[in-house]
């Protein structure tokens, strides 16, 4: 697979002073909104096996796309650091509701191709300044996705 980080196209070949005036142009000020807190029916768009920065642990990185209405195509990540104890069995949970039942967590990552393109239910919550994302159940491939979290279509918009 060729990217411009690949060895056919090392970062010093990238000229971009084509991009020089846009970028200058370009606003700084995005207005970014802030997810709120309640559940969203999702798509598991990727999911990587990788490290945690601060402990070097090995951690499950999911990335969510919102299936709308409201923030549909906005994106959530999960990250779910593997170690020993409740960790490991909420995993196994998590996992498993989205239809990926392994025998050995080292079979995870030759597995993950799996689990991308389920669907899911998830709830996102904040308690002071960290927000996380629990899985609370898959959606069937034939099930109608009315949405997320779109102020009044039959799903919880109280704050946990």
């Amino acid at each position: 697979m060729n990217g411009p980080n690949s060895p056919a196209h090392p970062a010093s070949d990238i000229d971009l002073s084509s991009l020089d005036d846009d970028f200058a142009e370009a606003p700084e000020d995005r207005s970014f909104q802030e997810l709120p807190d309640g559940k969203y029916q999702v798509n598991v768009d990727a999911v990587e096996l990788t490290t945690a920065k601060t402990s070097g642990r090995p951690m499950l990185k999911w990335t969510l796309k919102i299936l709308g209405p409201r923030f549909a195509g906005r994106l959530m990540w999960r990250n779910h650091v593997i170690t020993q104890g409740p960790n490991l069995a909420w995993l196994k949970q998590d996992l498993r509701l989205c239809g990926l039942e392994l025998q050995k967590i080292s079979e995870l990552r030759a597995n993950l191709h799996l689990l991308l393109d389920v669907k899911l239910e998830v709830s996102r919550k904040t308690v002071g300044e960290n927000s996380n994302i629990y899985f609370n159940r898959r959606i069937a491939n034939d099930e109608p996705v009315p949405g997320g979290h779109d102020g009044g279509h039959g799903y919880d918009e109280a704050p946990f």
